[in-house]
């Protein structure tokens, strides 16, 4: 395989492209259909343990390439009310969670936040679409149209222009970013594997403990003896310190912690925002400090909690969590992952008030329920839990390492700044 650089370009809308390529419309090649919900969307009749799949936008963003399985199945009455796709439809989101496309392989169905592209060209490769839709994500959430969540329709898709190689060439860069993929996808069963080992860990250490052998029912649960069962008002100071960044420093800036800081199911803070005080939103108001432990209040069953590290200590987080200050017997690593565990995460499930975003209030936490070892027994269990989470550290470096691989390739190699010679 050879690559070389081409300097014979052409001008178009949407930037530079080879002279030999094509800019075409997205509905020029491709027929673009919206899904369809059977509504009303949580009636059970509508849903079943078999037939075609209901693809949810968990099920996409929880995929790299193909989708294999969904988390639910439709009943023959589900999918006449839906819009079905089967194995090699390529299909998008197009609603909350924007330009996430997948290709299909299995028979399953799409909601009104997906689009499918049927009917292809035959001068255009589906894999090397799928490739350009993705390149294109961050394009199209800038398309989307303002609303509760944010969306696009067909008719904006359709119009989106797209570079397009020849055919044969198309292919040859299909299979140069299929063999990153390849290798994205082990590391991605690597970490998953990972995962697994962890979530057996968690129910066996946050159970059982470590070589007990005399055990208690209690209320969440059977636990060792000697093992107390507190509520987190008894460990913890919720909420201690507030501040009001607008009226204490309107012209410093500050770092703030919110929803999106926050890496859901990593115990990580990884983007904190920089935020003007006079520009700061009403919810920025509680003080974080070193080994604090936030917990998301705000549906938390998406799992945002983190333990605050130094370079945020004394830094602002959103009123969405819960700040957890703990005390002489409670250690922040071992909280932090009962927090993550499923007994916690269904008292918090059984607690929440409100409909479209349900909550829990302060109130609510400080009941919550957790398992107290000894403070020797919980520093076992942290350390466990540390090694692990330190190997899934090191497996998604290397796969943020791939991806960004494949992002620079995607960017020469879907704009023609370097071409593959093609034989």
């Amino acid at each position: 395989m050879t690559f070389f650089r081409k300097t014979d370009f052409q001008e178009t809308p949407t930037g530079e492209i080879p002279k030999d390529w094509e800019l075409v419309k997205i509905n020029e090649i491709s027929e673009v259909r919206r899904g369809a919900s059977p509504r009303p969307i949580g009636d059970l009749k509508y849903f079943s343990d078999k037939g075609r799949g209901w693809i949810r936008i968990s099920d996409v963003t929880s995929t790299y390439k193909y989708l294999r399985k969904t988390s639910q199945y439709l009943s023959e009455l589900g999918e006449s009310k839906s819009v079905k796709v089967d194995p090699g439809d390529l299909i998008m989101s197009i609603c909350a969670t924007i330009g996430k496309p997948i290709i299909v392989d299995m028979k399953a169905c799409i909601h009104d936040g997906f689009v499918v592209f049927r009917n292809l060209s035959s001068k255009v490769d589906i894999e090397f679409l799928f490739y350009l839709l993705q390149k294109n994500e961050v394009r199209f959430i800038k398309m989307k149209q303002t609303g509760t969540q944010g969306n696009l329709n067909t008719g904006l898709v359709g119009r989106t222009s797209i570079p397009l190689p020849p055919l044969s060439e198309q292919h040859m860069i299909v299979k140069i970013l299929s063999v990153v993929d390849l290798a994205i996808g082990k590391v991605d069963e690597v970490i998953a594997k990972t995962e697994r080992l962890k979530k057996g860990l968690m129910q066996e250490l946050l159970t059982k403990g470590i070589g007990h052998k005399e055990f208690k029912d209690t209320k969440i649960g059977k636990t060792p003896k000697i093992w107390e069962v507190v509520k987190l008002k008894d460990v913890v100071e919720i909420d201690r310190e507030s501040r009001d960044p607008s009226r204490e420093m309107p012209d410093r800036t500050f770092l703030y912690v919110d929803i999106d800081s926050v890496d859901g199911g990593t115990g990580k803070i990884r983007n904190p925002k920089t935020i003007l005080g006079k520009e700061a939103p009403s919810r920025a108001r509680r003080v974080i400090h070193e080994n604090d432990v936030i917990m998301s209040t705000v549906r938390p069953y998406l799992k945002a909690f983190a333990i605050v590290p130094r370079e945020l200590d004394n830094k602002i987080c959103s009123t969405g969590f819960a700040v957890l200050s703990c005390g002489n017997n409670i250690l922040s690593y071992f909280l932090l992952n009962v927090l993550f565990s499923n007994q916690i995460i269904n008292q918090c499930n059984r607690m929440m008030v409100g409909g479209q975003y349900p909550a829990l209030n302060q109130s609510q936490v400080s009941e919550i329920k957790i398992p107290l070892p000894p403070l020797s027994e919980q520093q076992k269990i942290a350390d466990i839990f540390f090694s692990i989470d330190r190997k899934l550290e090191l497996e998604r470096n290397d796969k943020a390492k791939l991806e960004r691989i494949k992002q620079g390739l995607m960017d020469l190699l879907l704009t023609g700044k370097i071409r593959v010679k093609v034989d």
